[in-house]
């Protein structure tokens, strides 16, 4: 397993790990951002998470000049995480140069940190969206799409994880059961991570690999994936 391929796999192991007794949402936040911020054409990355009322109001950055456009977005209520998280979908613009009407109080103080294109990615469950991502890039362009692809991938297996960890602590879910359906999860992620890694595919080109393997071997995904992360079996393209 290459060096980028275990981070890959301990990023997907640390978002999924909620459900301890000293969970805190600050570190966990932290992390988010760090991990995303590692991703191919990503300089630097911030998170804004919806309180109980629905407003963005917490703040995490992978590094320090990404914190003021993060907090200029709730602030004045608009950019490219405020987009994402009202709409339930990822927001791009490829070059804040180039777009002056465009979320100008955001795009100016932006600018001014340095960064030059934006996406940025919901945290949504089904019709829950509990927050957004923006991944800053220091020159303009579009991000790759496997770079995307996989930090979403990223941000579903933290939402997942955090609307478990919000539920249990709000009362009475059965912990064991949400533990293994997110164990299931994260693997499958992990899984699908390492093979577009191995493999140069695209997330969701891993995810059919993975997929139809466990089909024509009659096992289960889970399991499949869980052989691949450990580097049991070989999945060939």
């Amino acid at each position: 397993m290459s060096p980028r391929e275990r981070r890959v796999r301990q990023a997907f192991v640390e978002l999924a790990d909620t459900l301890a007794a000293d969970f805190a949402l600050a570190p966990f936040l932290g992390a988010l951002a760090g991990h995303t911020a590692d991703l191919p054409g990503v300089a630097a990355s911030g998170v804004l998470l919806a309180g109980t009322g629905g407003v963005l109001d917490q703040v995490a950055v992978s590094e320090e000049r990404a914190r003021a456009p993060m907090l200029a977005q709730p602030e004045h209520g608009q950019g490219p995480c405020v987009d994402a998280f009202h709409r339930g979908e990822a927001v791009r613009c490829a070059d804040l140069a180039g777009e002056p009407g465009r979320w100008p109080v955001f795009r100016a103080v932006a600018l001014a940190a340095g960064f030059a294109a934006v996406t940025a990615l919901p945290m949504r469950l089904r019709s829950e969206t509990i927050g957004a991502l923006t991944l800053f890039a220091d020159r303009p362009g579009t991000l790759e799409p496997e770079a995307a692809e996989l930090g979403q991938a990223l941000i579903d297996v933290a939402t997942v994880g955090l609307l478990q960890e919000r539920a249990i602590r709000l009362g009475g879910v059965v912990t064991g059961q949400l533990q293994g359906a997110l164990t299931s999860r994260v693997l499958i992620e992990q899984a699908k991570g390492v093979l577009a890694e191995r493999l140069g595919l695209s997330v969701d080109a891993a995810f059919e690999l993975l997929r139809g393997y466990a089909r024509d071997h009659n096992h289960k995904l889970t399991r499949v994936a869980g052989d691949v992360v450990e580097g049991k079996v070989v999945i060939p393209r």
